[in-house]
């Protein structure tokens, strides 16, 4: 069973042009994810997998909806008793353990807000970010590293007042989850526990140029998911889905959760400490993954290994967004695999705003073209559409009813919302074009967009010509000033193992590779090597920094 049709108003589609003009979600009233999907599951098929969990210690285990549907209540009824209730804000920072899922689930359950965030937060991190949204609870893994943090955090959050630990440790002045689900009351469901515009999420963005901002998500979102998951991911009933992303990241719930239970798939979690690519594709092999989805750099380790030694002959569909993809790397995953690699992009702010959806040849390189859940335009500076090969800043036009999927807001910043979402328009902040084909691709965000000579240069397209170099292992593109062209183009390079700074030729060579490329006006005149690149939590290059605008 594949609940997701029960959510369109058209529950099946012949070809891309029927999915483009027909595609329409129908919103019922007080959607709750967590009853209306995985408790009916439970009804339903009480013997259907919902969850897959493995890790890189050989630990498996497997939860079905009717487990699932138990936990969650275990954890709802648990997180009552805490006083917790519609509203609340509680930060989850449970990288990828199972129990991600049962309190995020028990939060909906009971009309809380989830805050998901990263194991890699700082005292400071935690201090903002609970001050902010004026958190009230911290459900976090039980390790040191982690949970100190968020001990020297409390004192400095006056809104904070119960931390829970999921263990394996449980520190003093923390409350044990394993144990106070275990002994929960059995669970009474609110009579009513959220309504369609109540805040589901609040994600806090990487802040690349200052503090985060606070994304706003309702509990209508889950729905959007449906194009994530049916029509890029493309993710079959009864299949096994697996998406690389931490759970304090958006990303998470784009290819973990929502989407793939509507569609009837089981969500496989991996949870490692450490990337490696042989691991990754050895428990892709053992649990008979069929789709799966990471960013580009993933799938370039992973064509360095000998795909012989896996048995991959479960897997039919794979996807990849977070950055461009390279040709190469799409072609010599292509050769290993007989998959395409079909792309696409969003936001935080959004679900996937464009794909290369299942109908479509994929352009390595290109996000694909609009979802029809979103009315997406390219603007110039003066609000005029752009044409064919024309750079512009993608926007989402509004309307009536904002589309499900976008969200709501930037909590407690109406400023910076209004600078975003005005008139009837969402301004992503990304520039982009598009082609004849009607693909689209990306530049770069507004504000790292390079102006030189009269061209305009996206940082992006440059860097994905520099990590082709055997001795790029990253870079960064930004502008730095000039007197006769505006802007040139500037590359800060960390190099591979078995290469030295220092040397002209190397710059040389570098520069040359980038003119082969790519377009010779785009070449770096600049180069400086470094370790290591500055960056946001998420892992984000912090081009402001290298710019100098900000320490």
């Amino acid at each position: 069973m594949q609940l997701y049709k029960r959510y369109l108003e058209q529950p099946a589609f012949s070809s891309l042009e029927d999915f483009l003009q027909n595609f329409k979600i129908k919103v019922p009233a007080n959607f709750n994810f967590a009853y209306d999907i995985v408790d009916e599951y439970a009804r339903l098929e009480p013997g259907k997998i919902a969850l897959v969990w493995t890790n890189d210690q050989g630990v498996h285990v497997d939860f079905t909806y009717a487990e699932l549907k138990e936990k969650t209540d275990q954890a709802a009824s648990y997180f009552q008793s805490a006083g917790i209730g519609r509203g609340d804000k509680v930060m989850l920072i449970l990288k990828r353990r199972y129990e991600f899922w049962f309190a995020c689930l028990a939060l909906h359950k009971i009309g809380a807000v989830a805050i998901p965030a990263t194991h890699l937060l700082t005292e400071k991190d935690i201090v903002y970010r609970c001050n902010a949204a004026g958190v009230k609870a911290v459900v976090c893994v039980g390790e040191p590293a982690v949970s100190e943090q968020v001990d020297l955090a409390k004192p400095h959050c006056p809104t904070l007042e119960t931390l829970i630990s999921v263990g394996p440790e449980v520190p003093a002045g923390w409350s044990d989850f394993t144990r106070g689900t275990e002994t929960a009351p059995p669970f009474v469901k609110p009579t009513l526990p959220s309504e369609n515009d109540d805040i589901l999420f609040l994600y806090f963005t990487s802040g690349t140029t200052g503090n985060p901002k606070m994304v706003t998500h309702d509990y209508t979102y889950p729905l959007g998911h449906i194009v994530t998951a049916v029509f890029w991911h493309n993710v079959e009933e009864d299949g096994r889905h697996l998406t690389v992303a931490d759970t304090g990241w958006a990303k998470a719930v784009w290819g973990k959760m929502y989407g793939q239970m509507m569609a009837g798939c089981s969500v496989f979690v991996y949870d490692h400490q450490k990337f490696d690519p042989c691991e990754m594709l050895g428990a892709i092999a053992r649990y008979r993954v069929t789709s799966f989805c990471a960013p580009p750099t993933i799938f370039r380790f992973m064509i360095r290994e000998d795909f012989s030694k896996y048995d991959l002959s479960a897997l039919k569909y794979c996807t990849t967004a977070g950055e461009a993809l390279n040709p190469k790397v799409y072609e010599t995953f292509y050769e290993k695999t007989g998959i395409k690699l079909m792309e696409a992009f969003g936001q935080t702010e959004t679900t996937v705003q464009l794909a290369t959806f299942p109908w479509m040849e994929p352009k390595p390189g290109s996000m694909g073209i609009p979802s029809p859940a979103y009315a997406v335009e390219l603007h110039k500076p003066d609000g005029s559409l752009c044409e064919d090969g024309e750079q512009g800043q993608l926007v989402i036009r509004i309307g009536d009813q904002p589309p499900v999927g976008l969200f709501r807001g930037y909590y407690r910043d109406e400023a910076k919302t209004a600078e975003v979402w005005r008139d009837g328009i969402y301004y992503t902040g990304d520039i982009a074009w598009r082609d004849e084909d009607g693909y689209y691709w990306f530049v770069g965000r507004a504000d790292d967009v390079i102006k030189s000579s009269g061209y305009r240069i996206g940082p992006f397209e440059v860097e994905s010509a520099l990590m082709t170099h055997p001795a790029v292992v990253e870079c960064a593109i930004t502008g730095v000033p000039d007197e006769i062209r505006g802007q040139v183009v500037k590359a800060t390079i960390v190099l591979a193992p078995d290469y030295q700074p220092g040397s002209d030729q190397l710059v040389k060579e570098i520069q040359e590779h980038v003119k082969k490329t790519t377009a010779p006006y785009k070449y770096p005149r600049i180069v400086e090597f470094v370790e290591a690149l500055p960056k946001t939590i998420s892992g984000k290059i912090r081009r402001v920094e290298i710019r100098g605008e900000e320490k």
